[in-house]
């Protein structure tokens, strides 16, 4: 089964593209989709050939060398027996979870043949304990981002309930204006524009100084050299969208400062189970509290820094044939976690609100992206990527979070049960990645299992997190009802 490329002619490459091209920067974006039925190759295929292949990168293999700026993306023919894999297995499979596991794990240790287009799709008709099948999709991160991904997974599935309309994504609402107090306004207006200048400054001069010389603390969880290079585990655990809007309303945050606060809870429980197993080693464990006073933990935060379109118009444009604002339009913030036992869960998302709310009030996710790609035109693909590659080294982890569809969703007839993406090539032992669908919330953990041999341990600590988060919101909501019915 074959089909011709869309685009018309040859294509250069970005500069981001470029640089996920680079050897140290040679990163894949994989997804395991659950589904509710048990998957018939025959209908995926059709479906992509009405879908994905009518994208032009999904129909284009690079050619040039990777050592130069001549790269481009060259329309070709598909053959969709070179990229939609079917393995033949036992239905009865023992340990089927492990084996999808094992599967994606194995994904890694194999590059993309760069003679056909850089993205593959393997069904798996094995049931887990959270889907009937799976399919996993493995791209180049040199496509697209995670919102690009997303918009295309979204022109391409249907609403369950409705087989007609597109799904649906959250929506950011802009804040209404008010010319109340026109000089007061005014004066608002300066002092945060004062301010946005000066956070940007100080936060691009932690950019280089991290570049440079500024280092997080070596910890348990902190790769090696050239981690990226070594075979990932990947493992998700699904949790309840509600409960993380519970405490989004109750503590008036976002939805993101609830789960990178859980993420800084579960990360504190873990180390500090792992630093008193290296007591243990040294003959103490009288310890309660095992972790160090001063540890610098920081935590590279991906954001999309599309100016107008959100993942809703994306997906609505290529679903009309259009593919702007494809690509990869990502920036990222330098988020310093706190790692430590708090008495109140609820310090955790405390303090990573006040922290988010202080980059917000920054350029630093529009300078970071721009900046390694002005890097790249003046000095090169090789000097870019070590840019990023050091400042990404000089961190512990990564952390992103995507909204998805509001309603279950199904993919050319089949029913999603659930979303878990990911992302491996970068120099971290840890990735953290959430994405919502429906009513739940996935977490998913990219690890090097040299330095993470547990990650379903950490799955339990980041999930214990958000329980304990959750039950003690729910108290200080109690609390505040009741003090509104005695006033």
């Amino acid at each position: 089964m074959t089909n011709s490329g869309a685009m018309i002619g040859e294509e250069a490459l970005s500069p981001a593209a470029q640089l996920f091209h680079s050897p140290s920067l040679n990163c894949y974006i994989v997804t395991m989709i659950g589904f509710k039925t048990k998957i018939n190759p025959n209908f995926v295929k059709a479906g992509l050939e009405q879908t994905l292949l009518k994208h032009p990168l999904f129909s284009s293999k690079i050619v040039g060398s990777k050592e130069g700026r001549n790269m481009k993306w060259t329309p070709t023919t598909v053959k969709l027996e070179n990229h939609v894999f079917v393995p033949n297995l036992d239905p009865n499979i023992d340990h089927p979870d492990q084996f999808v596991e094992d599967y994606v794990s194995n994904l890694t240790k194999t590059p993309m043949d760069l003679s056909k287009p850089l993205w593959e799709i393997h069904l798996l008709n094995v049931k887990t304990s959270d889907a009937e099948a799976v399919g996993v999709f493995r791209v180049h991160h040199s496509i697209g981002d995670g919102a690009s991904l997303t918009s295309l997974l979204i022109a391409s599935t249907w609403k369950t309930s409705d087989p007609e309309a597109l799904p649906t994504v959250p929506i950011k609402k802009r804040a209404g204006s008010t010319n109340s107090n026109t000089t007061f306004w005014w004066l608002l207006s300066i002092w945060f524009v004062l301010r946005l200048i000066w956070n940007t400054c100080v936060d691009f001069m932690l950019f280089l100084a991290t570049f440079l010389y500024l280092k997080d603390t070596e910890s348990p969880i902190k790769g090696a050299p050239r981690c990226d290079l070594t075979t990932k585990r990947f493992a998700y655990r699904i949790v309840s969208l509600g409960d993380i809007k519970l405490v989004k309303n109750v503590m008036n945050m976002t939805i993101n400062d609830v789960v990178l606060g859980a993420t800084q809870a579960g990360l504190s429980r873990y180390l500090d189970r792992r630093y008193a197993t290296e007591d243990e080693k040294d003959g103490d464990n009288s310890n309660t509290n095992n972790l160090p006073e001063s540890l610098r933990l920081r935590a590279i935060v991906f954001a999309n820094i599309r100016a107008t379109a959100g993942i809703q118009d994306m997906a609505e444009m290529m679903a009309k044939g259009s593919k702007d604002k494809w690509g990869n339009e990502i920036g990222y913030v330098i988020f310093p976690l706190t790692i430590a036992l708090h008495g109140d869960p609820l310090d955790h998302i405390g303090e990573v609100k006040a922290k988010m709310e202080r980059k917000k009030l920054s350029l630093e996710a529009q300078c970071t992206l721009p900046f390694s790609c002005c890097v790249l035109k003046t000095f090169g693909v090789k000097a870019a990527a070590a840019l990023t590659h050091t400042v990404f080294t000089n961190t512990t982890m990564a952390f992103s979070n995507v909204c998805g569809p509001l309603e279950e969703i199904s993919f050319f007839g089949h029913s999603i049960a659930f979303l878990a993406p990911s992302i491996y090539g970068f120099p971290h032992a840890i990735t953290i990645h959430c994405q919502s669908y429906a009513d739940k919330m996935t977490i998913i953990l990219a690890a090097d299992p040299n330095v993470v041999p547990d990650p379903h341990r950490l799955l339990d600590d980041l999930e214990e997190s958000l329980q304990l988060i959750k039950d003690a919101a729910l108290k200080k909501g109690s609390s505040k009802l009741l003090s509104k019915k005695e006033d």
